[in-house]
């Protein structure tokens, strides 16, 4: 009997990639300010940045391409891509946005007001964003056990319902126009939550009039969790538990550059036509018109193709998670601090544990994600202080009890020779952990200061 696994699929093209000296490497990152976002894609050779926008599209929707609609209005691409949301998410509203961020921009612009509160299962960067920009305030409710990296808990994205309906009791519910739950919580090493969390999660939203808008971009990833972990779930499709976690909430936004499986695009779905209508107005102003968005006929004919394609069957998602765990459990086996249970879209690597000898406010994860990259080409990114920001009442750093570095792995590019690689990489990294020092800003921007902050090292290098 076989008990191997393979991808679900065979390669018809390929891009090089080429290996940098060392030398080359401590130039290019000097050069980058030591920030793994500022590198050119040219000097990286693994690329592990991101999932988002990364994937490698099928032959199937490359052939979407050519026949994209590009009329400026009714495009029938659109038509495409509302059927396909339609039948796998559930949702009857479309609104295309050019990719996560447009639609969270739209939500939060409809549906805050200043001094609202805005729950959620730990805080994304942009969602944050958007939803202080709003005038609201985040308000992390997820369960504890997301802070411990060790805890096998195997549903760490769950909402903790004492702590939700304690701020109800406290700011009221006419405070909390929605709570924002993300699937597959990204913050918290690519968790899940279950289904049991999310319903009973809706339910106390619903006896409060709250809205429950997901962040669905991961919901795939979610889905294969729920099936995995949840009794009463391991004989249903993946497609089944995407269309139940959807059920259960009012709207959702997608970054479509991730499980959709497409480079560019997104999209809010809601339930209620008034709401919707209120969010085109937006998008008209700006994204683009209702039936494009930010996005070309092109680009939504392949995101309809690739909705479809994501949920055609099971073997796709089975294959996309089982590479995480591969690299996950290497490094696992090897002694590297991670956050467990592995998560669906990349290893999170615990730089507090490694480099205990950096304060957080020197910005250890920053400092171990340049130091990969020095030694061996493999880009991750930071997920800690940086990522986390400053308060803007005070100006304070936020200080997250997570201080990570990300390896997130694109869709469908890269084989498990370059997962050895990967993992070669971290210990080799790992056994010279003594001699990784911390950084300061020379460049600190106002906000999302993690894409563009320039760092230097603290003291100079052994």
């Amino acid at each position: 009997m076989i008990k191997s696994w393979a991808e679900p699929f065979k390669i018809k093209m390929v891009e090089p990639i080429r290996m940098t000296t060392h030398q080359q490497r401590e130039v290019a990152i000097e050069g980058a300010g030591y920030n793994t976002f500022l590198l050119r894609s040219d000097d990286v050779y693994i690329d592990l940045l991101t999932d988002s926008g990364t994937s490698a599209m099928s032959d199937y929707q490359w052939a979407g391409l050519m026949v994209g609609d590009e009329a400026y209005a009714g495009s029938r691409s659109f038509y495409h891509l509302v059927d396909a949301v339609r039948e796998v998410y559930g949702y009857e509203e479309l609104v295309p946005t050019h990719q996560g961020r447009g639609a969270e921009h739209i939500l939060s612009q409809i549906l805050i007001k200043p001094g609202d509160y805005i729950p959620g299962n730990m805080y994304f960067t942009t969602t944050r964003f958007h939803q202080e920009h709003a005038g609201g305030k985040f308000v992390d409710v997820i369960i504890d056990e997301a802070f411990d990296p060790e805890d096998q808990h195997p549903f760490k994205g769950n909402v903790d319902l004492d702590k939700l309906s304690a701020l109800i009791d406290e700011v009221g519910s006419e405070q909390i126009p929605y709570i924002s739950v993300e699937t597959n919580v990204n913050m918290a090493g690519g968790q899940p939550l279950s289904m049991a969390n999310l319903r009973a999660t809706s339910e106390l939203c619903h006896k409060h009039g709250i809205l429950v808008m997901l962040d669905a971009t991961r919901a795939l990833e979610n889905a294969w969790f729920i099936k995995q972990r949840e009794g009463g779930y391991e004989d249903k499709s993946v497609a089944e538990i995407v269309r139940e976690i959807c059920s259960y909430s009012d709207g959702a936004t997608v970054s479509s550059k991730k499980d959709n499986l497409v480079n560019i695009g997104g999209f809010l779905a809601l339930r209620d036509p008034k709401l919707a209508e209120k969010a085109r107005a937006l998008l008209v102003a700006f994204e683009g018109l209702h039936t494009y968005g930010g996005m070309s006929g092109r680009d939504m004919e392949a995101l309809a193709r690739g909705i479809e394609e994501m949920v055609a069957s099971d073997d796709h998602v089975r294959a996309r998670v089982g590479q995480v765990e591969y690299l996950g459990n290497r490094l696992l086996k090897a002694g590297i601090p991670l956050v467990q249970p592995i998560g669906g879209h990349g290893v999170f690597i615990d730089a507090m544990t490694i480099l205990p000898h950096i304060p957080q406010d020197e910005f250890p994860a920053q400092a171990l994600a340049a130091e990969l990259y020095l030694a061996s080409g493999v880009r991750g990114m930071e997920r800690g202080i940086v990522s986390a920001g400053r308060d803007p009442a005070t100006g304070d750093h936020h200080y997250p009890k997570l201080e990570l570095v990300r390896l997130a792995i694109p869709r469908r590019v890269y084989t498990q020779a370059h997962m050895d690689v990967v993992a070669e990489s971290v210990l080799e990294v790992h056994e010279n952990r003594e001699s990784v020092g911390g950084l300061r800003f020379t460049y600190e921007p106002e906000s999302l200061r993690f894409f563009q902050a320039r760092f230097e090292p603290i003291t100079n290098r052994p």
